[in-house]
């Protein structure tokens, strides 16, 4: 939705060759899959199941500030694998090539209180097909920050700088509430509709069984630790959540990064939709500890690209993703973490105000961005 559209000089013929290119290397991905892929996923879901024991063992005596504060390190970095590198990527069904029930996308549970059906619904069918469209994409603002110059400003998104770090403390309630479609449900008064309702209270059992779980039993076993537990657990989710937030944020956020309108993927071809990731997507730099720490979602463009691939595969696949990037003279979106961070928080900022020069729309265009 940009003045100046970054791939205007590709032609029909470029952008499909782009979406056959593209396809070649999801294929020999496909093709080279196998008993070493297999043997990375199980070896991180049992490092990570031995790291959460361990730093909940250590919390038994987390009354001793240096046993709080390893147990509570150990559990955070936990946390991030659970959600990030195992169950994430689980859900996306990266694994189920495996055919081991145990680690598939149909069974899998993680440690969050938005249930996986849910999460799968509003993940990767509709944020993965409709990538940084407005009014179809929900993960692009979460609803509550406007993301665009030319959507309306209105006095509420002075606000949103404080709405998204509130979301960010929160994250996993925010997920679930955005799974939801909460606001749009009872701004409808759908709360009494059968379908809304069996939802919302898959979602509240989720919520119960992860509060009994992190808030109640381990601080209960912790014995005369159970406060300092409490609290130990309390701080491992809010980084977690934080972490997870700005991870997830330097994906679709910072400057440079596409929006679009709905009417402009009309009619979509492969090739325009590959295109689409590639604009609609910003990779982190930095080291291996860094890609596994956020779940390899610090290559976001490959991912978008090939959300089904094992995530171990897309640092190999990002050398032949940026090669190309390089072919088309398109703009590769990349940076270290902060970098990021801080492009992605100035849009929020930047965005919270109205625009120093309104700009001109057609009676369609305006009646579309205000129903976004």
């Amino acid at each position: 939705m940009t003045a100046i559209d970054p791939t205007a000089h590709l032609t029909a013929e470029q952008i499909e060759e782009l979406g056959r290119e593209l396809d070649a290397i999801r294929d020999e991905v496909i093709a080279s899959r196998g008993e070493k892929d297999a043997a990375y996923i199980r070896k991180v879901i049992s490092a990570q199941r031995k790291l959460e024991l361990a730093s909940r063992g250590v919390l038994l005596f987390s009354f001793f500030p240096p046993a709080w504060l390893i147990g509570t390190a150990g559990l955070s970095v936990a946390k991030i694998m659970d959600n990030m590198e195992i169950g994430h990527n689980i859900l996306h069904g990266q694994w189920d090539w495996m055919r081991d029930p145990k680690i598939h996308s149909t069974t899998w549970e993680w440690d969050h209180v938005s249930p996986a059906d849910q999460w799968k619904h509003s993940h990767n069918e509709l944020h993965h097909t409709y990538t940084n469209v407005i009014g179809k994409d929900n993960d692009l603002g979460y609803g509550i920050m406007r993301v665009d110059e030319d959507q309306r400003w209105h006095p509420f998104h002075l606000g949103q700088p404080l709405w998204n770090f509130i979301n960010a403390c929160f994250f996993e309630y925010g997920i679930a509430a955005y799974d939801l479609e909460l606001g749009k449900n009872l701004r409808k008064r759908r709360r009494n509709n059968p379908e809304f309702r069996a939802r919302a209270k898959a979602v509240g059992r989720k919520i119960r069984k992860q509060v009994l779980k992190d808030y109640v039993i381990h601080p209960l076993l912790s014995g005369p630790s159970f406060l300092t537990t409490l609290a130990a657990t309390f701080t491992a989710n809010l980084v977690r959540n934080i972490w997870s937030h700005s991870v997830i944020m330097c994906g679709h956020f910072p400057e440079g990064v596409q929006v679009f309108e709905r009417r402009s993927i009309k009619g979509e071809t492969r090739g325009q939709w590959y295109l689409r990731q590639m604009m609609g997507s910003a990779n982190i730099s930095g080291s291996k500890a860094m890609h596994f720490m956020t779940g390899n979602l610090s290559h976001q463009i490959e991912h978008h690209l090939f959300p089904d691939l094992p995530s171990n595969r897309y640092a190999e696949v990002a050398v032949k993703v940026r090669a190309l990037f390089e072919k088309y003279e398109l703009e590769y979106v990349s940076g270290p973490l902060p970098k990021q961070v801080l492009s992605a928080w100035h849009k929020v900022f930047r965005l919270s105000l109205p625009n120093k020069k309104p700009k001109v729309k057609t009676p369609d265009r305006e009646r579309e961005l205000a129903a976004a």
